[in-house]
C-alpha cells in the first residue's frame, strides 16, 4: 500500500478571525499562507482552506440516524489515535465546546470499536473527530 497522500479541502467560513481562533488557537492546526480572503491550515497533516464568505448564514444542519444519533450530513475530520482523540475531546469539553454529539465509545469491547464526537466550527460546518481501537479496523466490513 502506498503511503497516504494529504488531502485538500476548502470550506465557506462567514468570519476569518472565527476561524483562525477555532482551527488554529482551539483544534491546534498551524496556519500557512493567507489573505483577506483566505486561511491555509495544516490540518492534522492535510491542506484545509478556511474562506470569507462574509454572507454565509448557519447552515441548518440535515441529519441521518447512525446508532441512536441524528448524524449531521454533511461533515468532515480526521481519524487521530487513541490518545490524541482523548486529549482532543478533553480540551474540547474544557472549552465547553457545544457538541452535536457528546464525545463517546461506540462498539465498546467488539470488533470496530471507536471513539467518536461531533461538533460545529463558529459557521456551522460540522465536524467529526474519531479514533479505532484497533486502526486495522477502519476499513473493515
Amino acid at each position: 500500500m502506498s503511503k497516504i497522500q494529504p488531502f485538500h479541502l476548502a470550506i465557506p467560513v462567514h468570519d476569518l478571525e472565527a476561524a483562525r481562533t477555532f482551527y488554529g488557537d482551539l483544534l491546534g492546526c498551524p496556519e500557512g499562507r493567507s489573505s483577506d480572503q483566505w486561511i491555509d491550515f495544516n490540518f492534522f497533516g492535510h491542506q484545509f482552506v478556511a474562506h470569507l464568505n462574509s454572507g454565509l448564514s448557519p447552515k441548518e444542519l440535515h441529519s441521518n440516524p447512525v446508532d441512536g444519533h441524528a448524524v449531521p450530513v454533511p461533515h468532515f475530520g480526521v481519524v487521530l489515535n487513541w490518545e490524541d482523540w482523548q486529549a482532543l475531546a478533553d480540551r474540547l469539553k474544557s472549552a465547553g465546546t457545544r457538541f452535536i454529539i457528546d464525545p463517546y465509545i461506540r462498539f465498546k469491547g467488539e470488533a470496530g470499536e471507536q471513539a467518536t464526537m461531533f461538533f460545529s466550527d463558529p459557521s456551522g460546518n460540522a465536524l467529526e473527530f474519531k479514533s479505532f481501537r484497533d486502526i486495522g479496523q477502519l476499513f473493515a466490513k
